[in-house]
């Protein structure tokens, strides 16, 4: 056992290493007895590619680069291809990201598009597709720019021809719905085919505040009759609706205070869990009805499992596994159930539950430990008390070497990692970017603030109107908490996050003393420029919940905002943004470091051509950890080994 500072502990896990092993396996789906999925591919410019996994075990890499299978539907995207079995062989269709159109592909053939290029501002782009044979036709929805204008789009539910007649006339798009929700998401057909149901919602909503489910009857011909509104309202979010087997509906609604499962209406199994999420990427599923009538259910308070819900008793019975978290994609064929999971000690893997035998096992991307797991972080799982006694659940990761410890005397530095959203939480799984400070001597604490999904509708509202105070106040809460406890040195706390998260760590930088440095990554930081264009048409309506309606409050927006607070911070900071980002542009990031000029604050800033909302290219990850883990060194005053300096200017 060596004795070595905090911070200077060598250890196998680099920035390379995280980096490849960023991402996750996602949209899993039946084509026929296969299983597919899509997976990250960090190192061939941060694509998604499409996996099949054979009836006899072996995976393939259907689409080789450049195919990228991903949808820009509401930017955050949605399930961007679905499958079936014709002639004797699969046929899948999919959305690729470079021009947004939908593409047909059977193996052995290239793609073919299926839908046009529009060159009106952001041009068309479709998620959620549904093969459907019978017709000849994929249902999706339809994302359609009318201006240049971010907000100059329309969404219908649509009918694509599988022909390819539509690929170059939009006039062959067959048009489902009309425009006037502004949010849809894609239909579920009953088991008859006689009714579609789909969840709706407006501006200033978000999906999480209040959303509806429409039902219409399916005539003939194909066209959607009659649509009506069923179930939510103005103080009721539904993240989710389907059709059980026998026709009823089923959905996940917090009318209750928690998202629970309805079918016809009533509960059916009523608990302090959720049963459902925050609905940022259109097609998320957190349940799916079996042909026996069973429900294979996402559930949970913070972390999630995977049960089998008897919706006529009630009764829930979880698989058995190692896995902590079960993220909202699931796939049904007969009693198979297919989804994806992890755990502290395990990456994100496709898992396949026998609904019969309650026995479950990894199908897929499985979990290869790429250095010995004595190195993996060993998380608690704590809750804290906050201003007014609220409770804030936190994930707190101390150092961890199995060949190294501190002197007696000291303790360690700590990393407050606030996630983004705000509307979302830090999961519990092995996470090689945390790995990569734990095994230095560096302490991680991810906050689940208040805002966050996974502990009932009552703590998500408490950032209501106070986005850049609870957050901030959680944050910082916890960091002194750990620090009074004797856990944390008081004066080596950092806070680090991305997107809100940037934010948060904008704010408590700008309006706090409790840390000593921060990295702030693609951040929202300047509010009105935000709320008036500076955005995507998703989150232009976002601040009205966050901090309050910009006529009304003016003054709030100036507050709160760190750009126009940039000359109050004092400590050396990291500032990385993406330069193709749509959802927080680099013009903030900008504006922001043109206010702090003068001030002879060591910072630095580094920007990423290709990279948009977040990173995904595996030398932008490189670059990006290695230069955060170089500023806490200057600043706490370690040792890490092999690690670039990052100059900081001031």
């Amino acid at each position: 056992m060596h004795i070595l500072p905090y911070g200077s502990w060598p250890s196998p896990i680099d920035a390379r290493l995280a980096a490849a092993h960023d991402g996750r396996p996602e949209y899993v789906g039946f084509v026929g007895e296969e299983v597919w999925w899509t997976a990250p591919r960090p190192a061939e410019g941060g694509r998604r590619t499409l996996v099949r996994r054979h009836v006899d075990g072996t995976e393939e890499s259907v689409l080789p680069a450049p195919w990228n299978v991903r949808s820009r539907v509401v930017e955050y995207g949605g399930r961007p291809w679905a499958g079936t079995v014709r002639e004797g062989g699969p046929l899948v269709v999919f959305v690729d990201f470079a021009d947004q159109r939908l593409y047909a592909h059977e193996p052995g053939s290239e793609p073919r598009p299926l839908t046009p290029v529009s060159h009106v501002g952001a041009g068309l782009r479709w998620a959620e597709p549904q093969v459907l044979p019978d017709r000849d036709e994929v249902w999706c929805v339809l994302e359609e720019f009318t201006g240049e204008a971010p907000t100059d789009v329309r969404r219908v539910l649509a009918a694509v021809p599988l022909d390819g007649s539509a690929a170059g006339d939009r006039g062959a798009v067959r048009e489902l719905t009309d425009d006037r929700r502004r949010f849809v998401t894609g239909p579920r057909l009953s088991p008859d085919g006689r009714r579609a149901v789909w969840l709706a919602w407006d501006h200033p909503a978000m999906p999480w505040d209040a959303t509806e489910v429409v039902v219409a009857e399916v005539t003939p011909d194909g066209t959607l009759s009659g649509p009506h509104v069923v179930a939510g309202g103005e103080r009721e979010s539904v993240a989710q609706a389907d059709w059980s087997a026998d026709g009823s509906l089923l959905y996940a609604s917090d009318r209750g205070g928690w998202w629970n499962l309805y079918r016809d209406h009533e509960p059916v199994c009523p608990r302090e869990e959720e049963f459902g999420g925050a609905l940022w990427k259109l097609g998320h599923q957190w349940f799916a009805p079996l042909d026996d009538g069973l429900v294979a259910a996402v559930h949970g308070r913070g972390a999630t499992a995977l049960g089998i819900l008897d919706p006529e008793s009630g009764e829930l019975v979880d698989a058995a596994g190692p896995w902590t978290e079960f993220t909202a994609t699931l796939a049904v064929r007969g009693d198979r159930v297919v989804a994806v999971a992890a755990s502290p000690r395990s990456a994100y893997e496709v898992v396949e539950l026998d609904a019969r035998t309650g026995r479950a096992r990894v199908l897929g991307a499985a979990h290869d430990d790429a250095v010995d797991p004595a190195y993996y972080p060993e998380p608690q799982i704590r809750t804290f008390t906050g201003p007014e006694g609220r409770e804030i659940h936190a994930h707190v990761y101390p150092p961890h070497n199995p060949g190294c410890a501190a002197p007696g005397n000291e303790l360690p530095p700590y990393i407050v990692h606030a996630h983004g959203g705000p509307t979302d939480r830090a999961p519990l799984v092995l996470d090689l970017e945390i790995a990569y400070f734990t095994s230095r001597g560096i302490g991680v604490a991810e906050v689940d603030y208040g805002g966050s999904t996974g502990y009932g509708r009552e703590y998500r509202e408490r950032l209501r109107e106070q986005w850049g105070v609870v957050d901030v106040e959680d944050c910082a809460a916890v960091a002194l908490a750990l620090a009074d406890e004797g856990t944390a040195d008081r004066r080596r706390l950092a806070i680090r996050g991305g997107s809100a998260g940037g934010w948060t760590a904008a704010v408590s930088l700008t309006g706090t003393d409790v840390y000593a440095c921060g990295t702030i990554s693609y951040p929202v930081l300047d509010l009105e420029a935000w709320a008036t264009g500076g955005t995507h048409d998703l989150e232009s309506r976002y601040l009205d919940g966050l901090v309050g309606p910009l006529a009304e409050v003016p003054a709030r927006y100036a507050e709160r905002s760190p750009v126009a607070h940039a000359d109050r911070i004092t400590v050396p900071f990291l500032l990385l943004q993406g330069l193709d980002d749509v959802i927080c542009p680099p013009a903030q990031a900008e504006r922001f470091l043109a206010r702090l000029a003068g001030r002879r604050v060591p910072h630095a800033h580094l920007t990423f051509e290709g990279e948009g909302h977040g990173f995904r290219r595996a030398a932008t990850m490189v670059r990006a950890l290695e230069a955060e883990l170089s500023l806490y060194a200057q600043v706490f005053g370690l040792r890490p080994p092999g690690i670039p300096a990052l100059e900081l200017v001031q």
